[in-house]
């Protein structure tokens, strides 16, 4: 007689499946209840939310423009309404969005605080609701959002949100959206410069590294330096709005740091420093030039750091000394290899197609830009952004098209 055979493997497999999907549904029924039940508060100061708001940002996935220093920088230098949003849960904090109103032309939109100067935003989110995901009912989170606003806002308007952050997908990815037409671009650190490199075409990397050096070095020398004092900090960033005025004028472009306000507030950054937390809310480097043109600043960049990311917030070059060196492209070189070692994971260029860009990031990173309407009139100027988003986005995606529309631009300005 034979005996038939037990798999003792699939079976219990098939539990386990089962009992999985079982928890996910749960989990995701959880998390719906809860949405129907959060309750949204809206503050006109960032002051009582300061230690909800500090615990949250401790997350290494939440951007640094949402950090309570960056925005209470922002806050202090150009005085707009706020109206931060608070959710809570069963006496958590769930999340706090901090928005400001921008009026324009009888339009009342709520934006993520210092939105003209941010590179990446994802809100600030307790973990155990930003890895819901999209188990959140978007329609629910949507009209909590919209009750929340109403009175306050036409438009909700939060802009360059990255769908998923490092593995992380952003709970703000079932609202309403359009895509954003910058793309950011990162370059991630492994452990040693040369592993990072050879992401990159790592032979002619180096290479034009070491063109650029003997062209310096013809020149009389270059020394790489970050200003230690706060008072030599804020000397350069002066310079950098000099020399990057310079350069939009030669351009026919808007000055976009020229307004006393931004200038106020990125040197408020510089002094936005907590080295418990690896976090600096500005860091000015420089490339300086020796010999005949001792002294002489070649390049500029400004740096900030939230734990183990790094983001290029801007630079400049002077354009009348060592052109044929490459100064800004040499100084990232620099600033790069030097920051390998001391607990970087990613460093990010920020938003914006530049060749400079892509030849150092292997990384490209697409943004969307919440789009909600909350009273009759934001549905039309919500409207109007998705038009004029995408009528971006169709010519930066078209080189010759682009180009042409920059120099009309330029004539313009």
């Amino acid at each position: 007689m034979q005996t038939q055979k037990l798999d003792v493997h699939e079976q219990p497999s098939d539990d386990v499946a089962l009992a999985d999907t079982a928890i996910s549904r749960l989990r995701q029924l959880s998390m719906k209840l809860a949405m129907a039940e959060i309750d949204i508060e809206v503050f006109d100061t960032m002051q009582p939310l300061e230690d909800e708001w500090r615990a949250l940002e401790r997350d290494n996935l939440q951007s640094l423009h949402q950090s309570y220093d960056w925005c209470a920088a922002w806050v202090s230098a150009f005085q707009r309404p706020l109206a931060i949003l608070k959710g809570t849960h069963a006496g958590q904090t769930d999340f706090i969005l901090p928005v400001e109103i921008v009026k324009s032309r009888g339009l009342k939109t709520a934006k993520f605080i210092a939105a003209d100067h941010s590179n990446i935003n994802t809100g600030l989110f307790a973990e155990s609701f930003a890895e819901a995901g999209r188990t959140i009912a978007p329609h629910e989170f949507a009209g909590r959002l919209q009750q929340a606003l109403k009175g306050r806002a036409d438009l909700l308007l939060l802009q360059n949100i990255p769908l998923e952050w490092r593995g992380r997908e952003s709970p703000l990815a079932g609202l309403p959206m359009v895509q954003n037409q910058n793309h950011a671009y990162q370059l991630p650190f492994l452990p040693a410069f040369e592993d990072t490199l050879k992401q990159l075409n790592a032979k002619n990397r180096r290479k034009k590294f070491r063109v650029q050096s003997k062209r310096l070095e013809a020149a009389g020398g270059f020394e790489y330096l970050i200003p230690g004092t706060s008072e030599e900090q804020h000397s350069l960033l002066d310079i950098f709005f000099r020399l990057k005025s310079a350069r939009f004028a030669s351009l026919g472009l808007p000055d976009v740091f020229a307004d006393r306000e931004t200038q106020t507030f990125l040197h408020d950054l510089i002094d936005k420093r907590d080295d418990s937390r690896q976090y600096f809310g500005l860091q000015m480097h420089m490339l300086r030039l020796k010999g005949e043109l001792e002294g002489k600043i070649a390049a500029i960049s400004g740096i900030s750091r939230k734990g183990d990311h790094i983001i290029c917030q801007f630079g400049a070059i002077d354009e009348e000394l060592v052109p044929d060196t490459s100064p800004g492209e040499f100084l990232y070189w620099q600033t790069i290899s030097g920051l390998h070692g001391k607990g970087v994971a990613l460093f990010d260029f920020g938003l914006g197609d530049q060749t400079y860009k892509r030849s150092w990031a292997p990384v490209e990173t697409a943004h969307y830009d919440v789009v909600l309407p909350v009273s009759p009139f934001g549905v039309v100027a919500g409207a109007a952004h998705r038009i004029v988003t995408r009528g971006k986005a169709h010519i930066k995606a078209r080189p010759k098209l682009y180009k042409f529309a920059q120099g009309i631009r330029a004539r313009i300005g």
